[in-house]
Order: structure tokens, then sequence, then C-alpha cells
């Protein structure tokens, strides 16, 4: 592993040199700095974080805690933190906790509990280690976003998912449709219960009966959006509309819609939610409901940063605003 003095020989000067270069960068020269940072990544030298720590008690570096990073809609909310991050001087160290699951890895947990970050952002309910509300005194700030979770009370950036959900609903209805049925994410996850309340208040608003057999659970994928979609169109009376609780398995009930002959939206429409950036280049464009994605992360690291500085923010919650987003995947039902 480099050293603070393998730094200084490839960057010619003295090891007091690098340290006040990495620690208070504005007290050495432009050229003098610039040739430290060349030196730091040849050489792959990483600064001792808690040796920071134990100086100016904060290690200026925010844990976020994906769900699943390859999941696209995760892209924009951990652009948003990082910019925002960036321009407070801080560093963002990304943990996917299904890959934490999955390797049984302690990694995150010990990097909570040892308090090497200065902060925790939470993008899932889901998650390797314990938060819960008597846990949270072991652990440093922490910060919840995209899903809302009450009994942890946590300060959360969040959008109304009842509301939104309700909206895109009261579309397909509007639309004529009355076979109405959705695909939902799993049964467990508060998020997915919201946005199925609001499916069944758009139909109740519409004076259709909710179908227990035009509901299907699945899981954030491609694949689960086709099998659920193959489901529903083997029923005696398939549904002439599907809303599906996020873009990606709208997505993939559309390509197996089409893979069974069958045309979207002409013989059956599809809306999904969150406008993930392939929704719109799918074929045909998805009807779906956008989320602030972006602002939604950038909120989440102002919050905490917030909390760094003391302000009490615990009982927060930022709700923002959700648009529907209309395109070509949704047609009035075919007159049989």
């Amino acid at each position: 592993m480099a050293t603070m003095k393998d730094v200084a020989q490839l960057a010619g000067v003295s090891t007091a040199t690098v340290s006040r270069a990495l620690m208070n960068p504005e007290k050495v020269s432009t050229s003098t700095r610039k040739r430290v940072e060349d030196a730091v990544l040849e050489a792959g030298y990483s600064p001792n974080s808690l040796s920071r720590n134990l100086r100016r008690n904060e290690s200026k570096t925010i844990v976020a805690v994906v769900p699943d990073i390859c999941d696209p809609y995760y892209s924009d909310i951990i652009r948003g933190i990082e910019d925002a991050a960036v321009e407070h001087g801080y560093t963002v160290l990304l943990g996917d906790s299904s890959q934490q699951k999955r390797k049984d890895s302690t990694s995150l947990a010990s990097l909570a509990f040892a308090k090497q970050a200065d902060g925790i952002l939470l993008l899932g309910a889901d998650l390797p280690f314990d938060v819960s509300k008597s846990e949270q005194k072991n652990l440093p700030p922490l910060v919840m976003a995209c899903e809302f979770a009450p009994e942890l009370e946590l300060p959360t950036v969040h959008i109304d998912n009842l509301t939104a959900a309700f909206e895109v609903v009261n579309y397909l209805t509007q639309m004529g449709h009355k076979r109405v049925a959705q695909i939902s994410g799993p049964e467990s996850a508060a998020i997915f219960k919201f946005r199925s309340q609001g499916y069944q208040q758009a139909l109740r608003r519409a004076g259709i009966t909710m179908r227990p057999n035009y509901t299907v659970y699945a899981d954030y994928s491609f694949e689960a959006g086709a099998v659920a979609v193959r489901k529903l169109l083997s029923l005696a009376e398939p549904p002439t509309a599907i809303f599906c609780h996020c873009d990606i398995m709208a997505i993939g009930a559309i390509q197996e819609v089409k893979r069974l002959g069958l045309r979207v939206p002409q013989d059956l429409s599809i809306v999904g939610f969150d406008d993930i950036q392939f929704s719109q280049y799918c074929d045909p464009p998805l009807t779906t409901i956008a989320q602030p994605r972006y602002e939604i992360g950038r909120q989440a690291m102002l919050m905490i940063l917030e909390r760094l500085r003391g302000k009490d923010v615990r009982a927060g919650s930022r709700l923002l605003e959700t648009r529907l987003v209309v395109r070509n995947s949704v047609a009035p039902p075919r007159v049989c």
C-alpha cells in the first residue's frame, strides 16, 4: 500500500508538503498542489480518514446506501447527491445494499457503526444494517430519500406516491378503460402500498369495481414485467390497460406484449411510474409519472448537511412534486 512518503518522492516535495496539500490545500501553491494530486493518483495513495476524524472530528464523507446500483431509477438521484456534495466539499461513498446482503458483508455496517462517515443517506428502507429508532443513537446522522418509513422518524425527501398513482390511473379511466390491472412491486414495500391505494381510489372515482385477479406482485425487473403481463393476458377477461408501479416493469411488459403478437396501445395500454430515461425511447414511448429524481438527491444531501450544521430537521419531511407525462403507450380501449 502506498504511503505519504511514496507520494512525496513522486511529487518531489517533503512529506510535510504532501500533508499540507491534502489537509489544507489553500496553503500551498497551485502548481505544488497539482504535483501532489498527480502523485496521489499515480501511487494509488489513500489518506487515512480515521486520522482526519481525530483531528477535525469530521471525515467530509457521506455514505449513500442504494437498494440496487444497477437500477436506472437511481442514476439521477445519485447525480443530485454528488453535485450537492461537491458544492459543499464532501465526498460520497456508494453502498449497494442488495449486494451487501448477497455477500453477507458487514462493510457498510462497520463503516456506519465506526462513524467513519459524517452522515448516511438511505435511498430505501430495506437495509443491510439496523437503523431502527433505538439504534440510531449509535449511528451518524441519517436522512431517508425516495421511500417514506414513518416508524423510523427520520427526516425524509419523497413524493406523494398515492396521489401520483391516482393521477396516472385516473388518466386511463378518462380514456375509457374499465378493465384496468396493476403490476405492483413487492407487497411488503410501503411505496407500492401507497401506489396501490392510489390505483384503488382512481377506480372508485370512476365507479369501477376492483378485481383481485387484476393485481400481480413482482420485483423491479424487465423479466418480472414480462411474466406479470403474460399472467394478466391469460385471464378469461384480460385487462385493456395496465398500471405498472415502475417503468422497468412497464418496459418489460411492452416488449412481452409485442412478442405475443399484440400491439401497444392499440390492443393494450400500458403506463409506468418514475420516468427513467429509457421510458421516452422505448417503442412506443411510455406514458408515466415523472419524479424529480435529481432534486430528490440534491435535497437529501442538503438536508443531511443541515443536520451536520446543527439544524433540527429530525422530524422534517420534504414532499416534492410529480407530473404526468403523456406519451404514446395509451389509447382508448378497442370497441368489441
